[in-house]
C-alpha cells in the first residue's frame, strides 16, 4: 500500500499540471503563456491542437480581454525573424498544429503595465470554423521553464 502512495504522490502532480481541452474532434493540449517583464506591452501563448477527425477545420479568432490578441507565424527572411499576422490556421484532418516559440502563437497585446505572472491564468476563447468555440485557460508558466520567445 505504501508503494501505491508513493506512485499516486509522483504521478499526480504531473497530472495536475497537464490541461487539455476537447470540442468536437479536436484536442487542444497545454495551452500556455510565459511570463513577462515588468515593462512588456505584449505576451506570448502556445498550445497544441490536435484535430482526430476526417474533416479539416480552421482556427479563425482567439478572443481575450486584451486590446488586441492575434495569431502570429514567425518567418525566418535573411536571418531575420519577423512576425506575420495569421487571420486563420488551418487544422488539417488527423494532423497536429504546435503553436511554439520561434513558430506559431497567440499575441496578447497592450498589457499596460500589468505583466504576465507565474501561475497567473489567462482566460481565452478558440473561434473554430467548424467546431465552434471553447473557452480554455492558458496558464503562465516562467521563462526559464524550457521556453523560449527570442525577439519579443
Amino acid at each position: 500500500m505504501k508503494q501505491l502512495f508513493a506512485i499516486l504522490a509522483c504521478i499526480l502532480p504531473v497530472a495536475g499540471l497537464a490541461h487539455d481541452y476537447t470540442l468536437s474532434d479536436l484536442t487542444i493540449a497545454h495551452p500556455i503563456a510565459l511570463e513577462t517583464t515588468a515593462t512588456a506591452m505584449s505576451g506570448a501563448g502556445y498550445m497544441t491542437i490536435t484535430n482526430t477527425g476526417n474533416t479539416p477545420d480552421r482556427l479563425i479568432g482567439v478572443e481575450a480581454d486584451f486590446p488586441r490578441v492575434m495569431m502570429h507565424e514567425t518567418q525566418m527572411t535573411n536571418d531575420i525573424a519577423t512576425m506575420v499576422q495569421m487571420d486563420a490556421i488551418d487544422i488539417p484532418a488527423g494532423q497536429t498544429v504546435i503553436f511554439e516559440p520561434g513558430g506559431r502563437h497567440v499575441m496578447f497585446m497592450g498589457l499596460g503595465g500589468d505583466p504576465f505572472e507565474v501561475d497567473e491564468e489567462i482566460s481565452v476563447r478558440l473561434v473554430f470554423e467548424t467546431a465552434g468555440s471553447i473557452d480554455v485557460v492558458f496558464k503562465v508558466e516562467a521563462r526559464d521553464a524550457g521556453h523560449g520567445h527570442s525577439g519579443h
